[in-house]
């Protein structure tokens, strides 16, 4: 495959079940991906949240950019490569007796593919739907109302608890590049990892970014660390 002009950028979007199953296997899956960003779901969000979420960078080699409590358990992890200039959190309306829910948002940029010149900027963001069918799509339409708000190219890692031609899934994706789709790969289920039959883990970009390559590790060892597999995404950054 010929790869297309732009910077390149490796990124992770993992829902990692409250760190509740195998966590050697869990830093081994993240470290061995080697990623510029993790896009995590299912973080610490609860007591003493700071100190977990950063033993859970350290863990995979990383830093904490954004996310945690205020952004109900989505958290957003870089290596060094990656610049962050600013972040921010939303929660959505809470629905009596349901979890809060949320999403993190962090604007990069990362070196120039030449080296020289201004590095691209970005903006990534993540999010966790609900398991309940009658707020997701309500969760789905305030995550597009901040993303489309944002100017800069987007890449947005979410466990959407829906599949692909869902209405939450069409108001996520709306007017984004499905990175499965992409590549072809739009047949790699991410969950239950104990037999997967659903795609509901999605990672979506802007069209100015280029998706150069899209998998979902089905290993020994991706089987261990979580009950969803994660998706890892290559792509390449428009200039600036």
């Amino acid at each position: 495959m010929e790869q297309p002009a732009g910077t390149p950028l490796r990124v992770l979007s993992y829902n990692v079940h409250g760190r509740r199953d195998d966590r050697a296997a869990l830093a081994a899956v993240v470290r061995q991906a080697r990623p510029d960003v993790v896009i995590v779901q299912e973080a610490p969000r609860r007591f003493r949240w700071r100190h977990k979420c950063a033993a859970l960078a350290e863990d995979f080699g990383l830093l904490v950019a954004a996310g945690g409590l205020p952004a109900l358990g989505n958290l957003l992890l870089t290596n060094l490569r990656v610049r962050v200039h600013r972040t921010w959190c939303q929660r959505y309306p809470l629905t009596p007796g349901r979890h809060l829910r949320g999403a993190v948002y962090a604007e990069c940029s990362v070196p120039p593919a030449t080296g020289t010149g201004p590095a691209p900027r970005f903006v990534v963001a993540g999010s966790h739907l609900s398991t309940d069918p009658a707020e997701r799509p309500g969760q789905a339409a305030a995550f597009k109302a901040e993303l489309d708000r944002i100017d800069l190219p987007v890449i947005v890692g979410a466990d959407l608890n829906d599949t692909a031609g869902s209405a939450a899934w069409r108001t996520v994706a709306d007017d984004l590049a499905d990175s499965a789709v992409a590549t072809d790969r739009a047949d790699r289920c991410t969950f239950p990892c104990a037999g997967a039959t659903r795609r509901i883990d999605g990672l979506f970009v802007d069209r100015r970014i280029a998706v150069v390559d899209y998998d979902v590790p089905d290993t020994e060892l991706t089987r261990r660390a979580s009950d969803h597999f994660p998706i890892r995404v290559d792509l390449a950054l428009p200039g600036c």
